[in-house]
Order: structure tokens, then C-alpha cells, then sequence
């Protein structure tokens, strides 16, 4: 019984990561490939209860009252029951995961909280924490959606109707987001991730033209 193949989609908040997922999700399957998706943190089930907790203010009111390694244990966990209770099963018989957010978000979103000389060090600790002690399967393909922020920001107030007092603490923190943007430029270079531009620098492009570019990325990585 061989392994699936296992890949990863992500981006900072607003990046219009959950809709280029359905689509590659239906997509996928329209072309009678067997895929699970999966997405991240799980808020539905009782393993994202301290991510929940977290990104609503009960530890600190902003993201760096809780350390990077502290708030990537949450994440790690709520992966790790996830995988256990619903797709290690698929992944082992051969399948295709399509995961929105996984150990790639505690690079991006919990990295930048650390001063930048100790990155790379974190960086081996998350892997050999979420792969090697936890046993959670590593990537076989691993895709940024890059955007600017101020235009992600457009589309995270277009989901709220305008309303900021619905994002959560990383949502509203801007600085905090900014630093995310780095962090993810960054770990894409280090960890060999697929970046696809999602704007031409000043105005988002077309979720047909996005999808296009990531259905030619995972036609190279599903054979």
C-alpha cells in the first residue's frame, strides 16, 4: 500500500486561500481524481478548543502574548487528532489530501513573533516537532498564495461586511500581519514552497487565472 500524496495550500488571512480550495477540491474531483480535503484548524471539533481560545483574546489580547512555540503546540494538536480521526486512513490507502493551512501556518503566522537570528532554528524545530515526534506526513507540495496586504485586507472586510470587530487577534493586528508577510516570503525560500502571485501588485487577479496556475503546479505533483 503506497502513501497519497499530500498537498498544502496556504497563505495569509485574505489571501482567498478558501476559495481557491473548493474550486481545486471540485475540480480535482471532476477529473476523477480521489482527493480529501482538509482544512485547518478544525473549529468545529474539540481539538481546536485552545486555537479557539487563543485567537480569541483569553490569553492576550495580541498574538505576541502567547510565544511561538507555545501557540504552534495548539495548531500542532488540533493537526495531529485530525489526521488520526479522519484522514490517515485515505492518505495511507494512496489518496490525494488537499489541505487549507497546516504545519506551513506556524511558520507563517507564529515564526515572526521570534527575533529574526533564531528563524532558522525554529523553522527545525517545527518540523521535527509536527513531523518526526508527532508523526504528522510531511508535504510533497507546498503552495504560498501571495498577496499584498492592504489588498488582503480589502477582501478580510469584504467577508466581515465591513465589520472589524469580527476578526480575530490576528486579523486585526496589522503589524502583526505585516510580519506574516515577511515570515512567509521567508519560509517559502528556505523550505522550497511554490509561490503564486495573486495580484499584479496593485489589484488582485482572477480566481480563474489563479486556478489555472495552481491546477498546472498539482498536475506536476499528481501523476
Amino acid at each position: 500500500m503506497s502513501e497519497g500524496k499530500l498537498i498544502v495550500l496556504d497563505g495569509i488571512d485574505g489571501c482567498g486561500k478558501t476559495t481557491q480550495f473548493e474550486l481545486l477540491t471540485e475540480k480535482l474531483r471532476e477529473m476523477g481524481i480521489s482527493v480529501q480535503p482538509v482544512s485547518f484548524p478544525e473549529y468545529d471539533k474539540p481539538s481546536a478548543a485552545l486555537v479557539k481560545m487563543y485567537l480569541g483574546g483569553d490569553f492576550s489580547s495580541v498574538p505576541g502574548g502567547v510565544n511561538a512555540y507555545a501557540a504552534s503546540s495548539f495548531y500542532a494538536v488540533d493537526r495531529i487528532a485530525s489526521y488520526k480521526l479522519y484522514w490517515e486512513e485515505a492518505y495511507q490507502r494512496g489518496e490525494v489530501i488537499l489541505a487549507s493551512r497546516y504545519t506551513t501556518s506556524n511558520a507563517i503566522h507564529q515564526m515572526g513573533k521570534l527575533p529574526r537570528a533564531q528563524w532558522d532554528a525554529y523553522l527545525a524545530w517545527l518540523e521535527e516537532f509536527e513531523y518526526e515526534k508527532l508523526g504528522l506526513p510531511r508535504p510533497d507540495c507546498v503552495i504560498l498564495l501571495s498577496l499584498p496586504l492592504e489588498i488582503s485586507q480589502r477582501l478580510l472586510m469584504q467577508r466581515y461586511d465591513g465589520n472589524a470587530g469580527k476578526k480575530d487577534i490576528h486579523e486585526a493586528d496589522l503589524d502583526y500581519l505585516q510580519q506574516c508577510c515577511v515570515s512567509a516570503e521567508y519560509a517559502a525560500e528556505k523550505m522550497g514552497w511554490r509561490v503564486v502571485d495573486c495580484s499584479d501588485g496593485e489589484n488582485i487577479r482572477s480566481i480563474e487565472s489563479i486556478q489555472e496556475e495552481l491546477l498546472a503546479i498539482l498536475g506536476e505533483v499528481i501523476k
